[in-house]
């Protein structure tokens, strides 16, 4: 069997480790503004943002394309 990478940008990344890079990269404010969703503009915290992506299939296809999208600029970093 050949070991090769993945070619899924997401393989091996957790739904909390998505968030929280984006809240790294983006803050609450500007997330809330590239996604409109409640999670991220009332009364934001990780926690409850991961609750809500967790039981909301659409929104977490949002998030993590996003991240997607983002990725580029966070290897810069």
């Amino acid at each position: 069997m050949e070991n090769s990478k993945s070619k899924d940008p997401l393989h091996g990344i957790t739904l909390q480790k998505i968030v929280e890079q984006l809240v790294d990269f983006y803050g609450f404010d500007t997330l809330a503004e590239l996604i409109k969703i409640k999670c991220f503009s009332d009364n934001p915290s990780i926690k409850s943002s991961l609750t809500f992506l967790r039981k909301t299939d659409w929104a977490r296809k949002k998030v993590e394309g996003l991240y997607i999208r983002t990725l580029p600029k966070l290897k810069t970093l």
